[in-house]
């Protein structure tokens, strides 16, 4: 009934937030909010089932596997046994699964297996997270984490990284907009993500000219 999926909803919700309360800053309860509103506002525009792209955007993340070693098994297995504690239909979990297993930019472009709009709008949400202002915020909140260095003109971006490479790059931050961000406009599914990821991209596109600038300081003059 839709009083019990609801119910579910705040369920998970609050089975989230508790899980990722140390969580890595870009990673953390606030991107799963984010994302969740975002997956619900892109699916006013398309033909979904709200409560499975409710249940997908909040899960998406519950055990990234950046943060496990690389574990990409780690997210699924922790979402199936908590939908399964709390009694979801198990077609729900089955998709809700599907959806948190082909979300993610994996690099060395993975083909995916699985396919619904549901996915499509959730991977749209997560997207958006990534582009933009927050988008910028997130790539330097975890490259602090990492420890990298923020540019160094010496290393070049790498456009051909496998899968693998792409996991154990230790990169600057900046040649992971080249790595990464700046390719997402054009992978996004839905009519709306790709509208709102256009702006944020070019809002990228200009931090990163006055990035350079800066570095360069071809700004800077010097008045009397």
């Amino acid at each position: 009934s839709a009083a019990s999926d609801v119910y579910k909803r705040q369920q998970t919700k609050a089975f989230v937030k508790t899980t990722l309360k140390n969580a890595e800053g870009g990673h953390d309860w606030f991107h799963i909010e984010r994302v969740y509103k975002n997956a619900l506002l892109l699916s006013k525009s398309e033909t979904s089932n709200d409560y499975i792209v409710a249940l997908g955007a909040l899960l998406h993340d519950i055990a990234d596997s950046k943060f496990h070693d690389g574990d990409e098994t780690v997210g699924p297995k922790k979402a199936r046994e908590f939908l399964f504690s709390i009694n979801v239909d198990s077609v729900v979990i089955e998709h809700v699964v599907n959806i948190i297993e082909n979300v993610s930019f994996k690099g060395g472009n993975e083909s995916q297996t699985f396919s619904s709009i549901e996915l499509d709008i959730v991977q749209d949400a997560d997207r958006l997270d990534a582009l933009g202002a927050i988008g910028i915020a997130r790539t330097f909140n975890y490259g602090g984490f990492k420890n990298r260095t923020l540019y160094d003109p010496e290393i070049q971006p790498d456009l051909n990284m496998t899968k693998e490479t792409y996991k154990a790059s230790k990169a600057p931050t900046i040649n992971h907009f080249y790595e990464k961000l700046l390719l997402l406009k054009d992978l996004m599914n839905t009519k709306t993500g790709k509208q709102i990821a256009l702006k944020r991209h070019r809002y990228m596109e200009d931090f990163l000219k006055q990035f350079y600038s800066e570095w360069n300081l071809s700004l800077i003059h010097i008045s009397e």
